[in-house]
């Protein structure tokens, strides 16, 4: 059974060779799907065999559907590019490969680098997620920039041991930057849906957030990172939420 990975990249230099050589050994084809970078994503890539395709963004579920449709095996595993294979996991699905995939989808973790730490409880882990599919039975979905893939109802589902471990945040300064930027795509997705945001999701959503994440996710395990990242998940949703009000009124 083949399989194809399948890329979107924006000015990834610092990461794209990292996700390329995690997933060289187990796909028949890659796919990078590329929003017009500026730095030498694309010249990495050039030094890998992977079908590099140009498009401006289209928004990223749209953006992701568009690279699903360029692949032409059956199977295919989706990553960003921040993104690479653990060993176990690379090892697990070159395992279902071999037996031709016998399920029509794979869950598997996602663990978060922070700072250069990785996080293994909170809101951040086991951050389970579908990525490795039956390219007839599922497709990108949800609401940006909280894209999942959406499978067919009634479709078998393993889950993989093994994390995707996602290179996400290199300082502080790009959570911030990086709640800022989804907060905004956030409201507005929930605006376009007719999403209401009443005064006290304001407080209590933020709230019930931190709660979550912190003690009954145990993200105090984490010490200083994990307070911060609970913080920032629960600033996060009041941001989201004051914005959309501020839609509203506009």
């Amino acid at each position: 059974m083949k399989l194809s990975v399948v890329i979107i990249t924006f000015n990834e230099e610092r990461n794209i060779q990292r996700c390329l050589e995690s997933v060289k050994e187990i796909a028949d084809e890659i796919i990078v799907v590329d929003s017009l970078s500026t730095d030498k994503t694309e010249e990495i890539c050039s030094q890998y065999a992977v079908q590099f395709i140009k498009q401006s963004f289209l928004g990223y579920i749209e953006q992701k559907n568009f690279a699903l449709n360029k692949a032409s095996s059956e199977y295919v595993l989706c990553l960003d590019a921040d993104e690479a294979l653990s060993e176990v996991l690379k090892k697990n699905i070159l395992k279902e490969k071999g037996n031709g995939f016998l399920k029509d989808g794979y869950i598997m973790n996602r663990c978060t680098s922070f700072c250069g730490k990785f996080i293994k409880h909170g809101s951040w882990y086991p951050d389970s997620k579908l990525r490795l599919f039956d390219l007839q039975k599922g497709k990108w979905g949800g609401i940006n920039p909280h894209d999942k893939i959406e499978i067919q109802e009634g479709s078998s589902i393993e889950h993989l041991k093994g994390d995707i471990l996602h290179y996400s945040y290199y300082s502080l300064e790009e959570v911030i930057t990086q709640n800022n930027k989804f907060t905004t795509i956030q409201a507005q997705a929930m605006f376009q849906r007719n999403k209401k945001a009443p005064f006290y999701k304001l407080f209590l959503n933020p709230l019930i957030a931190f709660v979550s994440g912190y003690i009954f996710k145990l993200g105090f395990f984490d010490g200083a990172d994990g307070l911060f990242i609970a913080s920032s998940v629960a600033y996060q949703t009041m941001v989201k939420y004051a914005k959309l009000r501020k839609l509203y009124r506009s």
